[in-house]
């Protein structure tokens, strides 16, 4: 089988057992050098899409993906939830009301958002049912004024599904201060756990509740609550239907409230990544002290190729060939690994817990109480590209050395 002249002797070069062992020991470390930076970009980012992956179903699973507020009070929501849910991209459309105040128990005080929902039909735009520890969702009843609270509000105030707690919320009126604050004793009927900062700044009223303490009539909402498919088309999706709607609507959506949290997240997971090819840039350049030592090894054998015909181009190509196998090898060894450990690094994880009994994450420490992990392929693909271009451009200067190599001087002083 024909191969050119310079991928038969680069290759030869790489298998053949070289005089020099240390060239050889050199060579080795580079290439598993390369295969760890490999291996640990692949799990850290992986990890890292897990803990994003978790956040944004916590988060997003609580607060709306995107709203139709009324300019004023809606009197009647199922036409304005009947024109959204003509927008393909929305899955639901659900009555919503939400205010901002204060909790207030045995003089402890903290903020708290209040939503006000129609538990009937909060479990098509939100997981909260799914994450009831303690009581109902379907506690919440009209005219008795339950709600149900985070974990953490509840382990904060030492409460229980039963207790009785004070909502504070301000309220516009004619005094010389302009707002008054008012008091509403609220019952506890449910404790829920995600595993989110919403744990202690979210609760829970039935929507009824919510325009009574508004002052509004009971059937009256702030808004209509909207799950789209696409998490990132919630801006466009709502705005859209606003429009549609008139001048009496306005669209909001998440980026406007957890849009910080997540560009961080992008934020902090480009910067990781940028770290840690630093690491797979220090294993492939080390390619290059390995080519170095082996042309000054391999001198005699360069000008006597020279000699025999072999151009300046084809040496340079020879070591070049040499350097890319060893860093493709140690890209793939790498790749391969990381896959095998991403895949298995929640496992993993919980077998060390199992073997030392100590929680890594522990429930009462971390929102996540696990490790989770999502491979993705562009994530691979990207990294191991990176480590083959970073291999090729560590090839480049210890073969052009090769190349410059006279016949005359080498074989004069090998």
């Amino acid at each position: 089988m024909f191969r050119p002249l310079s991928i038969f002797i680069g290759t030869r070069y790489t298998r053949a057992k070289r005089r020099n062992r240390f060239v050889s020991f050199i060579s080795m470390t580079s290439m598993i050098g390369l295969a760890l930076g490999v291996l640990a970009m692949i799990v850290v980012l992986s990890v890292m899409n897990g803990f994003q992956r978790e956040m944004s179903s916590r988060i997003l699973g609580m607060v709306p993906h995107a709203t139709i507020v009324g300019v004023k009070p809606i009197d009647d929501w199922q036409p304005v939830a009947a024109a959204a849910m003509k927008n393909p991209e929305v899955t639901a459309a659900v009555p919503f009301t939400e205010m901002e105040g204060m909790l207030s128990y045995k003089g402890s005080m903290q903020p708290i958002q209040i939503s006000g929902v129609d538990p009937a039909q909060e479990g098509k735009v939100s997981i909260v049912a799914q994450h009831i520890v303690q009581g109902r969702l379907d506690a919440l009843k009209p005219g008795e004024f339950g709600v149900v609270i985070g974990e953490i509000t509840a382990r904060r105030f030492r409460l229980n599904v039963g207790d009785k707690i004070t909502l504070i919320v301000p309220e516009v009126s004619t005094a010389p201060g302009g707002i008054t604050p008012r008091m509403q004793r609220l019952n506890v009927v449910g404790v829920f756990k995600v595993g989110a900062e919403l744990d202690g700044s979210m609760g829970l009223i039935h929507v009824a509740d919510a325009a009574t303490m508004q002052h509004w009539q009971p059937n009256q909402v702030q808004s209509v609550r909207l799950a789209v498919k696409d998490l990132y088309a919630a801006p466009k999706v709502s705005a859209d239907i606003a429009s549609g709607l008139g001048a009496d609507f306005k669209a909001d959506d998440w980026t406007h409230t957890q849009g910080s949290l997540f560009s961080a997240m992008k934020m902090e997971k480009t910067m990781i990544g940028l770290l840690l090819l630093m690491i797979v840039a220090v294993a492939a350049f080390n390619i290059i002290a390995t080519l170095i030592m082996v042309v000054n090894d391999k001198g005699a054998d360069i000008a006597i190729l020279r000699t025999i015909g072999a151009t300046p181009r084809q040496i340079m190509a020879i070591f070049m060939v040499q350097g890319t196998v060893i860093g493709i090898v140690g890209t793939i060894i790498g790749g391969v690994l990381g896959v095998i450990a991403a895949l298995n690094v929640s496992e993993l994880v919980g077998w060390v817990e199992r073997v030392t009994g100590q929680h890594i994450f522990s429930s009462d420490v971390y929102f996540v109480s696990n490790l989770p992990s999502e491979l993705q392929g562009g994530d691979v693909l990207l990294i191991c590209s990176a480590g083959f271009i970073l291999s090729f451009l560590a090839t480049v200067y210890p073969a052009w050395r090769a190349a410059k190599i006279e016949p005359a001087h080498a074989l004069r002083y090998s």
